[in-house]
């Protein structure tokens, strides 16, 4: 167990969607005991409904009785209006706030709960298999011992990076918190191409999943940027080179990449707005 996990106190998740739920997971593998994990949702997501069923894990719809150390703010943007008021309750004076809704800043949150150690972070689905990525921030009022709790909490799931502006967050959305989805769109792009190119439906698919899981897991595990991987695949003139010279043409892949990350950015600062 991480001495941090140790000490870090009673935990009140609010959201249990899968989010939500592979944080908790994490925690849990990470040594914090149940007993110290109390979730509000009224219908929590199949990550953590057999815990719950089990009586391993404490769950209600409504914020129960007392103080907690760390508050996870792990609803919707949409929902955090009516999911605030009523957690006011349950926070003291240094209790850790941390956010993973989206567009919802450190204003908007001083705002409705006080002037709280507030930390917002986004992390992305990938934590279902403690392979995720974590941008955060932290506001003022949080101190070097709480902002080594928030991270040990974090890294359960994955890599944290500390921002050195909220504004970054946005950015990250787009980039990672959102950029799970790019991927499995590309498998799915893949297989349908492997079916025009003549292959069934099942092959195309099976190929198209081992081959984007595989060159993620190698970019990982390499010292080499994913230009180089890149050209370490292709070979002049040959096929990959053909299928590249398409990727890789004026209106190919980046720039439609880079649209749909300012994209995701710019509806990432309109929720902060809703």
């Amino acid at each position: 167990m991480s001495a941090l996990f140790s000490s870090i106190g009673r935990i009140l998740l609010v959201g249990a969607g899968n989010m939500g739920g592979a944080m908790v997971r994490g925690w849990i593998e990470g040594g914090v005991s149940t007993a110290d994990i109390h979730v509000v949702d009224p219908t929590p997501g199949e990550a953590l409904r057999g815990l719950i069923a089990d009586g391993a894990l404490s769950q209600s719809g409504t914020v129960p009785d007392g103080k907690f150390d760390v508050v996870v703010l792990a609803v919707k943007p949409q929902a955090m209006d009516a999911a605030l008021p009523p957690l006011k309750s349950a926070m003291a004076q240094e209790t850790l706030v941390l956010s993973i809704a989206a567009g919802k800043t450190l204003g908007f949150l001083e705002a409705r709960l006080g002037a709280l150690p507030i930390v917002r972070a986004m992390p992305n689905t990938p934590a279902l298999i403690a392979r995720g990525i974590t941008g955060a921030f932290a506001n003022a009022a949080v101190t070097t011992d709480l902002r080594a709790k928030a991270d040990a909490l974090l890294s359960a799931s994955g890599p944290v990076l500390w921002l050195d502006s909220e504004g970054d967050i946005d950015a990250v959305t787009a980039v990672s918190g959102s950029g799970p989805a790019y991927v499995f769109l590309l498998a799915e792009a893949m297989a349908s191409a492997g079916e025009a190119a003549g292959l069934s439906p099942d092959l195309a698919m099976i190929l198209a999943r081992h081959t984007v899981a595989g060159a993620g897991e190698l970019m990982i595990r390499s010292d080499d940027a994913p230009a180089q991987l890149r050209r370490n695949v292709t070979s002049p003139n040959g096929t990959t080179q053909a299928a590249l010279d398409v990727l890789m043409a004026a209106d190919g892949l980046p720039p439609l990449m880079t649209r749909a990350v300012l994209a995701a950015r710019d509806r990432a600062r309109a929720l902060s707005e809703e």
